[in-house]
């Protein structure tokens, strides 16, 4: 079960190879770090798009298409998210393993050679990245940033964040906002492009089939900065505030539904050592169906049309979501502490524990079963700057008794409650 990973260090890049055979792709993953700042949160969100468009020896969409294809379809993807305060971009390559082929390609070296000139190599024009990629790629961000107004679940996310962690960078979304998209320029773009190869902290994970020495070997060779000076060190998000009065905010809407969302903080985060009671603890509390937000909020008082918690572990925010009919906002948000009140008072069975716990090994394992999911798994490391393997957190599961829940929900205040509600009539 238990796979072993390899770190090295090679100027300025963390490589970490996964030997395994449970899965029949190799998967190469670039995560590339920095903290989550309002001057680049869009030019960051925009650059892995910009650079998958082309690079000097495929300067096409069509041209990387055309090489992945034959790669045997190896697939290309890449992506921006937000762990508490940091901004990652994630570039990953999945190429079949040429061990399971008659033909005997080099795919891996193929991918690689392919991945290196993505993020070393891309196709510009002067000192700017070609002004045609960047036009189309900043009208795909900005559909991007204004689909989640479509979305209110989404939306309602976004407003109660925005509001709660006003004087926090967490308080920023991972894709920034129209305006600083539009204000982005080739030149812009290119040279802050520069800077994140300077300074961001770079790690590279290779997990798969394959020789790790060899695979090492290889990737020195593709991947040669220059005077790379990396930044890192910085903590995974500032400090929570402490809770000085339930902060409430409403806004209208021509929405069917009212979506109530109500923000804590758990003053605890990946890396402290009641981290795995407090997963317990959202589990109890609305991370799962048996949960008590499931079953008091939505099905004994059938309040909500759904109603679940999730927990933001590198910044410790707990975020109950829900959506109502507008005339329940009372009850519903009594309902809603009074079940917070139980998990500290310790009203849950053994039982309820313990299905708890095993529904959390199951989601742990269900993440680690897919390449992609073990080294989100595994980064959360590198993000918090506290080791904790993926055996490491199923014996922490097992570990944790009722006495920690509690104590975990003890340290859980409520900060924030948003409401979107439909207009008044008029």
């Amino acid at each position: 079960m238990q796979l072993t990973e390899q770190t090295k260090e090679f100027k300025g890049l963390t490589i970490h190879t996964i030997k395994t055979d449970r899965y029949k792709t190799n998967t190469l993953m670039l995560m590339i770090k920095a903290p989550l700042e309002r001057e680049t949160v869009a030019m960051r969100a925009l650059l892995p798009h910009v650079l998958q468009n082309g690079t000097a020896k495929s300067p096409s969409r069509k041209d990387v298409r055309g090489r992945l294809d034959e790669l045997y379809g190896a697939m290309l993807a890449s992506d921006v998210q937000k762990k508490g305060e940091q901004h990652i971009i994630t570039i990953r390559l999945d190429v079949a393993n040429e061990k399971f082929l008659t033909d005997q390609t080099p795919l891996f070296e193929e991918g690689l050679k392919l991945l290196s000139e993505v993020l070393l190599d891309p196709v510009v024009e002067g000192e700017a990245f070609k002004s045609s990629i960047i036009e189309s790629e900043k009208r795909s961000l900005i559909q991007r940033i204004q689909s989640v107004y479509d979305d209110k679940m989404r939306y309602a996310n976004v407003r109660i964040t925005e509001e709660m962690c006003k004087d926090e960078p967490f308080g920023l979304t991972a894709y920034g906002t129209v305006e600083q998209v539009e204000a982005i320029t080739p030149e812009s773009l290119f040279s802050y492009y520069n800077q994140l190869l300077k300074n961001d902290r770079i790690d590279f994970y290779v997990v798969g089939d394959m020789e790790e020495s060899e695979a090492i070997g290889k990737i020195e060779n593709y991947f040669t900065f220059s005077n790379r000076t990396p930044v890192d060190q910085v903590p995974a998000s500032s400090e929570s505030p402490k809770v000085k009065q339930e902060n409430i905010v409403t806004d209208e809407q021509d929405v069917k539904q009212g979506k109530l969302h109500i923000g804590f903080r758990t003053y605890t985060t990946f890396a402290d050592d009641d981290y795995v009671a407090m997963q317990v603890c959202n589990g109890l509390f609305g991370g799962f169906s048996h949960s008590k937000l499931f079953i008091n909020v939505r099905e004994k008082e059938s309040l909500a049309y759904y109603a679940a918690s999730r927990y933001e572990s590198h910044k410790g925010i707990l975020m109950v979501m829900s959506g109502i009919e507008f005339a329940k906002y009372d009850r519903a948000v009594t309902i809603i502490k009074e079940q917070l009140d139980a998990m500290r008072d310790g009203d849950f069975t053994d039982a309820e524990l313990d299905q708890t716990k095993a529904m959390l090994k199951n989601q742990v394992l269900e993440t680690s079963d897919v390449a992609r999911g073990y080294v989100e798994l595994s980064y959360h490391q590198i993000v918090s700057g506290h080791k904790r393997s993926l055996e490491d957190l199923l014996n922490e599961i097992d570990q944790v008794t009722k006495e920690d829940v509690i104590q975990a929900s003890k340290k859980v205040e409520l900060d924030t409650i948003y409401f979107l509600k439909g207009e008044e009539s008029k």
